[in-house]
C-alpha cells in the first residue's frame, strides 16, 4: 500500500518510479526535519552514492524536494508540499537549532513577497531563523 502512494507521488511530478527513487522518497517522507546528503547516504550505505545524488537532483528538478542552506556547509533536503511549485509564493522560513543542529521547514510561515528592482528576477530565497528547537529549549 505504501509503495503505491509513493509511486503516485513520483508520477504526479513526472518522475519514473525506480527502486532507488521509491526508497529515497519513502525515507524522506519518514523524516520530521530536513536531512543532509550524508544522512541519506548513511541510510542507504550499500547504494551507489552517485545514484542517490542523481535521485535527489531529479527530485529537486521536478519540484518534489527543495534544498536548504542553513549555514552548516551541508545542503539539506526536505519534501515539498503537495501544492508546491517552488515559486516565490511557496517559499517559507526554515529554523536551524544551534544546539542539536537540526533544521526544520516552517511551511506555515511564508516569506513575504519581495519587490525587486526592475529587470531583476529571483530564482531562490533562503530565510533561516537560528535558535533553540522545542526539544533543546526544555
Amino acid at each position: 500500500m505504501m509503495n503505491n502512494k509513493i509511486e503516485k507521488k513520483l508520477s504526479s511530478r513526472d518522475i519514473k518510479p525506480t527502486a532507488m527513487r521509491i526508497l529515497v522518497l519513502q525515507f524522506l517522507m519518514e523524516q520530521e526535519k530536513t536531512v543532509s546528503l550524508h544522512s541519506i547516504e548513511d541510510a542507504f550505505e550499500m547504494a551507489d552514492k552517485s545514484t542517490i545524488y542523481r535521485t535527489l537532483k531529479t527530485f529537486e528538478k521536478n519540484k518534489l524536494v527543495h534544498t536548504i542552506d542553513d549555514g552548516t556547509k551541508q545542503l539539506k533536503y526536505a519534501l515539498c508540499l503537495e501544492s508546491c511549485q517552488c515559486e516565490a509564493i511557496d517559499l517559507h522560513y526554515h529554523f536551524h537549532c544551534s544546539s542539536c543542529q537540526s533544521t526544520y521547514c516552517l511551511t506555515n510561515h511564508n516569506i513575504p513577497k519581495i519587490d525587486l528592482p526592475k529587470n531583476f528576477q529571483m530564482h531562490q530565497a533562503n530565510m533561516v531563523i537560528k535558535g533553540l528547537c522545542a526539544e533543546c529549549h526544555k
